[in-house]
């Protein structure tokens, strides 16, 4: 069914639709903005009680907790993500380069703690394999690992205690910087990390992971490589290494990847029939466990075990304050790569939920939890990509199931932590290879990505190889400026056409997609898709240029002929009054000048800034250097669809010196039907929109 739209009223310029339909309040936003203030210092028991419940969202949610319908999938999924825990809180500490216990201690503090504080009611916190890379790369810098140490020794107590001291420095300036960005409320700066860049960025992370892991599940006893071109470096070291081999670990690396794997692959492919997924790795650690201590693998195959796991809570002792210049740098990337991988979890399992997250709210969260979690020797937590995925399938609703997660790795702390001394590190180290399945399964995105944009296919490719080729922090670096550069290139290069009218109608689209839309004779309409400063200035100014034809030869010639034009006046004014005598020779030339300008393809020109979402000073000034330009050949300038701050801009910059005021119109068509009766009655100002 077609229908039809007839609209008739005035033509509105910017100034008589202020007049019309603005705000006459012009102190509005200052009135506003001290109302706010003042709201912001009122003090009263609503006031308090609100800030409580923003700040510690437990007091929010809790009060409101539908006991029957919640409290059986937090319970499951609390206790199913708790077994988890424990053995990837374990196998997450050797990427650290730490001791087993602390990365149970950094299963159990983060997720207590971000219960209180955290938004996202499926998010479950812990050690994540990126960050507690990138965390091991920083001790092993600082507290490399000597080739040949007792692990009984007292020396071995020290160095360990040297390096949980560097990993708890770590998470406690990652916390600190955290809670000052929450103080600056820049949440927003986790927009910065793209999709592209954050899913390649753990891909190309999990290769890292897998390479570490390589010496740990073949039994060799190598140095950790840091740094540029580590993965290749350890590649290296663990391919010229190869004959010393142990057997014995090799052998239980081979059995428990044949276990975990494709047990892994029926939890992921029948995740909607599994009410919770099987504890694979948990029943592994136990297995792998018994028969170590059973047939003594430790003293008869000189295998690697974990050895002593002390009982009970640690004592809070302070990090290693003095590494704080050491660590600085690597420890932002790992706070912005914890955060934004965070946020992002929370914000998809948000939106597939239908509730919100507050951004800066989990800077708090994180902050605290990182913070507080350093005086108890726990290194840099975030939320998990395994554990979040098999909490929501496993049925939790809210933040309450991290209550169950931190009272099954309670009970392991306090009672059973002990008897996992004969665990070989080797099953730890394929649970660490197992975990990151999903991260792996990101090249499947690529295809999409092609072929819904190349310039994110690229950021991508780029973030991957920046990460694999050189390192962690410094390719997550590479690949936010790559992507920032994109964006800068594609505001630069931003398209700039001549828009046609479609027949009978007050809609202007680009000719180049629109073949049936015609030009209005005498008038150029050009659009540009971008804003206009410093950064492509330049541009703009040749794309207007070459669209109108203004090249410094014509702008010359018609310099000329305007004052020719005037010295002729001049001197048909002298000589008509002494002599009262037309000058037949000026009024040939003012015909000659006439008719040359009306042979001009275009005597307006009207810029649709509908697409400019904003103007520097440099933009401004170019603004009016082009419309002194047009003016000179005889091209009038007229302005339409202005947003406020551009108008702003353009109006503070002197453009109306140059320009008549009357000429910004509200929309495009407002402006041709103005231009079109102006050459048919020049002298009426009343006109009418009609389409």
């Amino acid at each position: 069914m077609s229908a039809s739209v007839a609209v008739y009223r005035n033509i509105y310029t910017e100034d008589r639709f202020k007049q019309a339909y603005g705000s006459d309040d012009n102190t509005s936003g200052s009135l506003r903005l001290r109302e706010k203030l003042a709201g912001k210092c009122r003090c009263s028991r609503r006031a308090c009680l609100h800030l409580l419940r923003e700040r510690v969202p437990i007091f929010d949610w809790l009060p409101r907790y539908r006991l029957k319908k919640w409290m059986l999938g937090d319970t499951i999924g609390g206790l199913t993500v708790g077994i988890l825990h424990i053995p990837q809180g374990m196998a997450f500490a050797l990427l650290t380069s730490v001791a087993p216990i602390f990365g149970l201690y950094t299963s159990f503090f983060p997720v207590v703690l971000y219960m209180f504080f955290g938004t996202g009611r499926h998010v479950s916190t812990g050690t994540f394999a990126v960050v507690s890379l990138m965390t091991g790369s920083v001790v092993e810098q600082l507290v490399p690992t000597p080739l040949e140490m007792n692990s009984s020794s007292p020396e071995a107590a020290d160095f360990e205690a040297q390096r949980i001291g560097v990993a708890s420095a770590v998470a406690l300036l990652s916390g600190i910087i955290m809670l000052c960005m929450f103080g600056l409320q820049l949440g927003f700066l986790s927009t910065y990390l793209s999709e592209p860049i954050v899913k390649a960025f753990t891909s190309a992370a999990a290769f890292h992971v897998t390479v570490s892991q390589l010496q740990s599940m073949l039994g060799l006893r190598l140095p950790r490589h840091t740094g540029a071109f580590s993965l290749f470096k350890t590649l290296a070291s663990v391919m010229k290494n190869l004959p010393h081999t142990n057997m014995a670990e090799l052998l239980i690396s081979l059995v428990c990847l044949a276990v975990l794997v494709p047990i892994k692959e029926i939890n992921m492919r029948y995740r909607q029939q599994l009410r919770t997924p099987i504890p694979v790795e948990i029943l592994t650690v136990i297995i792998a466990t018994g028969v170590a201590y059973a047939s003594s693998l430790d003293s008869t195959y000189n295998i690697e075990i974990v050895g002593h796991i002390p009982a009970g809570f640690p004592k809070p002792q302070m990090p290693t304050l003095s590494t704080f210049p050491d660590i600085a740098g690597d420890t932002i990337a790992i706070t912005f790569v914890g955060y934004a991988v965070s946020v992002s979890l929370a914000m998809i399992y948000a939106d597939k939920h239908g509730y919100s997250i507050n951004p800066n709210q989990e800077l708090l969260a994180h902050g605290i939890s990182n913070t507080v979690s350093s005086f108890f020797t726990c290194f840099p937590s975030s939320a998990t990509l395994a554990t979040t995925n098999i909490l929501e399938s496993a049925g939790g609703y809210t933040q309450l199931s991290g209550l169950f997660t931190s009272l099954v790795v309670l009970i392991v702390l306090l009672l059973i932590g002990p008897l996992f001394y004969f665990l070989p590190k080797a099953v730890l180290a394929c649970i660490n290879v197992t975990s990151l399945r999903q991260m792996f399964l990101q090249f499947q995105d690529l295809p999409d990505l092609w072929r819904i944009s190349k310039i994110d296919f690229m950021v991508w490719v780029v973030t991957w190889l920046s990460v694999v080729v050189l390192n962690v922090d410094v390719g997550l670096a590479i690949g936010v400026v790559f992507s920032m550069m994109t964006v800068i290139c594609r505001t630069q290069r931003a398209g700039c056409s001549v828009l046609g009218r479609a027949s009978n109608t007050e809609i202007y689209r680009p000719l180049e997609n629109h073949s049936k839309c015609y030009e209005i004779p005498g008038l150029k309409i050009l659009t540009y898709n971008g804003p206009i400063y410093y950064g492509n200035r330049s541009f703009f100014r040749e794309e207007m240029s070459r669209l109108l034809g203004l090249t410094p030869e014509k702008i010359r010639s018609w310099e000329k002929a305007r004052k020719a034009l005037e010295k002729m006046e001049r001197e048909a004014t002298v000589s008509t009054v002494e002599g009262g005598i037309a000058n037949t020779s000026f009024s040939s030339e003012n015909e000659f000048f006439k008719s040359e300008k009306s042979k001009s393809d275009v005597q307006a020109v009207l810029i649709d800034c509908s697409s400019v979402t904003f103007v520097d000073v440099a933009g401004a000034r170019l603004f009016t250097q082009m419309c002194t330009e047009c003016h000179k050949v005889g091209v009038h300038v007229y302005l339409s669809n202005c947003n406020e701050s551009v108008l702003k801009i353009l109006t503070s910059s002197g453009l109306m010196t140059y320009m008549n005021p009357q000429h910004i119109f509200v929309t495009v068509h407002d402006a041709v039907m103005y231009i079109q009766q102006q050459k048919e009655k020049p002298t009426e100002n009343t006109t009418t929109v009609w389409v």
